[in-house]
């Protein structure tokens, strides 16, 4: 079969609900400054009421990189569950509308459809605050066999992992993807869903994964160490890709004996970095489905990074095919 989509991405549909606060808000209410917690209801309604103005945006780890695939051009796809609910259409027209196939069927009872409550202080960290919903109601029956068949690339996220629904089709969808001989790849999350899945991470990694997305702190604590060069090593033996974001420091590629150090992208003032490491993942997965090869590929992911954390939300606010172009990547 050929290939007729370049990146599936799987993961939870998520509305994201955006403002401005200040340290004292973070400490306040009891948070860790850049963490992500699960919250409950209670406590979303709690935070809500309290956090002042806000934006919502649809999102979620892999819907934002699906939408960025799609904004470089790219034909992408996404699977993950929302309620039949005003937020739930509102998901689903967004991700329609910026060119992804999104034919995931909809829960009519039930949770409603998961919001993250995103607080951003004044240097552009971001402290999440995740009420699932819905979203962790993906099952197996929400894996369609034909669009996984036709992906080249599959991509997941680790935060799937928590929920054993959510896990079991995950793992389907990597298995189907395999016996189609198409590549799969897996994004960490972050560093608190490592130390709650490392084990069943490392196991998934060495026998089903191709590709691996993670930052500084998200290898260090999958391999348990402190020494960022040892965590890196591990990783390539562990995987035919391992792509390591650093922040400031750019991102490293290691794929088989060659590694690559591509630099970041200045931006004149961070606003908010929610989705930075979803856009650049948007960015390399681009690249390599379109055969650029590892180093022109981290430079879009970088290019894409760089443009989301430029302003407040996690998707592109700008066509990235034609910002592309205009930095002469494409």
């Amino acid at each position: 079969m050929q290939a007729e989509i370049d990146v599936l991405t799987i993961g939870n549909a998520i509305v994201d609900v955006i403002a401005k606060v200040d340290d004292a808000f973070v400490q306040n209410n009891g948070l860790v400054k850049g963490s992500m917690n699960l919250i409950d209801e209670a406590r979303a309604e709690a935070l809500y009421a309290s956090m002042g103005p806000a934006i919502e945006i649809s999102g979620g780890s892999a819907g934002n990189t699906a939408a960025g695939v799609a904004s470089f051009g790219g034909k992408a796809a996404y699977f993950g569950k929302v309620k039949a609910d005003q937020l739930g259409g509102i998901y689903a027209h967004d991700m329609r509308a910026q060119g992804v196939r999104f034919e995931s069927k909809a829960a009519t009872d039930g949770p409603a459809t998961a919001r993250s409550f995103i607080l951003v202080t004044p240097e552009g960290e971001r402290t999440m605050n995740t009420y699932l919903g819905a979203c962790v109601h993906l099952t197996v029956a929400d894996v369609d066999e034909k669009i996984v068949s036709a992906a080249k690339v599959t991509y997941m996220e680790g935060y799937l992992w928590d929920k054993p629904e959510a896990k079991e089709a995950f793992k389907l969808a990597a298995k189907i993807a395999r016996k189609a001989g198409r590549l799969t790849s897996i994004t960490l999350s972050d560093s608190f869903c490592v130390e709650r899945h490392r084990e069943s991470f490392l196991e998934l990694i060495r026998k089903d994964i191709d590709i691996v997305f993670a930052n500084e702190t998200e290898i260090k604590s999958l391999y348990l160490t402190q020494n960022f060069d040892g965590a890196l090593q591990a990783l390539r033996k562990d995987c035919e890709v391992a792509v390591v974001t650093r922040s400031a420091l750019g991102s490293v590629v290691a794929h088989g004996e060659d590694v690559i150090v591509a630099p970041a992208i200045a931006v004149p003032h961070v606003v908010d970095v929610t989705g930075a490491g979803d856009l650049y993942a948007a960015g390399f997965l681009f690249g390599y489905t379109q055969g650029f090869g590892n180093a022109r590929s981290a430079q879009l992911g970088s290019l894409a990074a760089a443009e989301v954390i430029s302003h407040v939300g996690a998707r592109p606010e700008v066509n990235l095919r034609d910002h592309a172009k205009e930095a002469g990547l494409l």
